[in-house]
């Protein structure tokens, strides 16, 4: 018997899609029979990456988009809906790190680019997935926030803040929507194998490693497709009565 696809057949939307957390969800999406559409900034990783997500759904398309911009968004959607007819599953995944300093040492031009990628435009996208969803009586989204959103963590001010307020977001989002038929949730990573991490020095690092890997009881970073299997979990139907949560995917990080 050929096993039941838990996405067949719906739209989803992700952001940030070409790299990381985003393209392993976004692969998975697909596999599950998905319509996906990759919304990211056209980079290296874009053959091999939608390569790998038409592989497991053929229909599957890229479009192009700065999150910050939110004329784009609206793009983004208006295209969406023309290719797909709906929208029904939302993953604003889109984001930056960002850091190295105390606060007190933070440039506000560094503190005002990260909270407007990883933050403000959460929000504008949002704004127009929900207009949507609340034509359509139902909708899924799901916010990547970080067990940094629920935590502090130092010389990390503007993106430790940024996450906290997507959880915010998600929550209230929920509060307000939910009687409408449409679910907001939120995943918090730990540190996860991604060009992110790597970018941000800490994989090229051997003792900086090796502190932050003993954070976590299971004492290894965990992959973008475990992750992905959160996301998969959250996007079905497996978890038709969870709502306004943030999932925590950190191995055992945030117990101590």
């Amino acid at each position: 018997m050929t096993p039941i696809k838990k996405l067949e057949g719906k739209t989803v939307l992700i952001t940030g899609g070409l790299s990381g957390i985003g393209k392993a969800c976004a692969v998975a999406a697909a596999g599950e029979g998905a319509n996906v559409v990759v919304v990211d900034i056209k980079s290296v990783t874009f053959d091999s990456a939608m390569l790998d997500i038409k592989a497991e759904n053929d229909k599957s398309i890229f479009l192009e988009c700065d999150v910050t911009k939110e004329d784009q968004i609206a793009s983004v959607i208006a295209s969406t809906l023309q290719m797909f007819g709906s929208l029904d599953i939302a993953l604003n995944n889109a984001g930056v790190g960002g850091g190295g300093l105390r606060i007190a040492d933070t440039e506000p031009t560094e503190w005002e680019s990260v909270i407007h990628l990883n933050l403000t435009s959460v929000f504008n996208c949002m704004r127009h997935e929900l207009k949507q969803m609340a034509t359509q009586k139902s909708g899924i989204i799901i916010n990547m926030s970080s067990i940094l959103g629920k935590v502090g963590f130092a010389n990390s001010a503007a993106y430790v803040a940024s996450k906290h307020g997507i959880i915010g977001l998600t929550q209230t989002a929920a509060l307000e929507y939910g009687f409408e038929g449409i679910r907001v949730n939120a995943i918090c990573p730990g540190f996860i194998e991604t060009p992110l991490l790597t970018k941000s020095g800490i994989t090229d690092n051997e003792k900086m490693k090796q502190q932050i890997t003993d954070l976590h009881p299971l004492k290894r970073f965990g992959k973008p497709e475990e992750v992905a299997k959160a996301f998969i979990f959250l996007a079905s139907a497996d978890s038709s009565f969870i709502n306004g949560t943030s999932l925590e995917i950190d191995g055992g990080y945030l117990a101590q």
